[in-house]
């Protein structure tokens, strides 16, 4: 349930459920200041395909708040929520568990399984497919992966834009390009399995750019150690 909050901003977190955002929505409507984001995984990922697989390999997919039924149409009501902006950006955390040493542990009990998926690597790739099938526009997949997180969190224009004075992040998309996650494709996370095994994008990274440097080509990655750097967060901008 929410708790009205009269100026401070709610952000919140992983919505998975339509009847959750229903009433997102309806606060929004409402003119609270609440905002919702959800994961690559509610919008692809269901409890019959995947959560439902047979011995242990459902594990692979446990995650919090777990995946939904497709049967009941979540995913189909989060893409029209995305379009709607009641939920507002597309975002990750990053839960590289192995099924060894790590899901294992959950063997014969459930509950003592790693929950999370990893999926960061994929996040791009996974909501432009959602443009190709016309879930969402172009623009929508930047403001919903890149603008409005900038602007949430307090970093824009610094991120989040290209702009005289901002930092150089561009990604290079190729819409004619395929990119296929796997075990043994597309896949450079540190895990012994691919949540996302099989899906196939109608799109490639081709090139990206962290403030103006070249990092990623071709498939290639030419990134330094120590090239990150810390960003203080400021006020969230999305009210501005």
């Amino acid at each position: 349930m929410l708790a009205k909050m009269t100026n401070t901003p709610l952000y919140i977190v992983h919505m998975s459920a339509k009847q959750a955002v229903k009433v997102l929505q309806e606060a929004r409507d409402d003119a609270w200041n609440v905002f919702g984001e959800t994961c690559p995984q509610y919008l692809y990922l269901s409890l019959e395909d995947h959560l439902s697989q047979p011995g242990f390999e459902g594990a692979k997919w446990v995650c919090s708040t777990p995946l939904r039924s497709k049967a009941e149409e979540h995913q189909k009501e989060l893409w029209r929520y995305l379009r709607t902006n009641d939920l507002s950006i597309v975002s990750t955390d990053h839960c590289p568990f192995c099924m060894k040493e790590q899901k294992e542990l959950g063997v014969g009990d459930f509950s003592k399984i790693p929950n999370g998926i990893g999926s960061v690597e994929h996040r791009m790739d996974l909501i432009f497919q959602g443009v190709v099938d016309g879930e969402i526009t172009l623009e929508r997949w930047v403001e919903i992966t890149a603008t409005t997180p900038a602007r949430m969190f307090g970093l824009y224009p610094r991120k989040g834009i290209i702009a005289p004075g901002s930092d150089a992040d561009i990604v290079i998309y190729d819409p004619a390009g395929r990119t296929e996650i796997g075990i043994d494709k597309k896949h450079h996370m540190n895990m012994d399995h691919a949540a996302w095994e099989g899906f196939d994008i109608d799109g490639h990274v081709d090139t990206v750019l962290s403030r103006g440097k070249v990092v990623i080509d071709n498939d290639e990655y030419l990134g330094s150690k120590g090239h990150g750097q810390y960003l203080k967060r400021g006020m969230n901008q999305y009210l501005v």
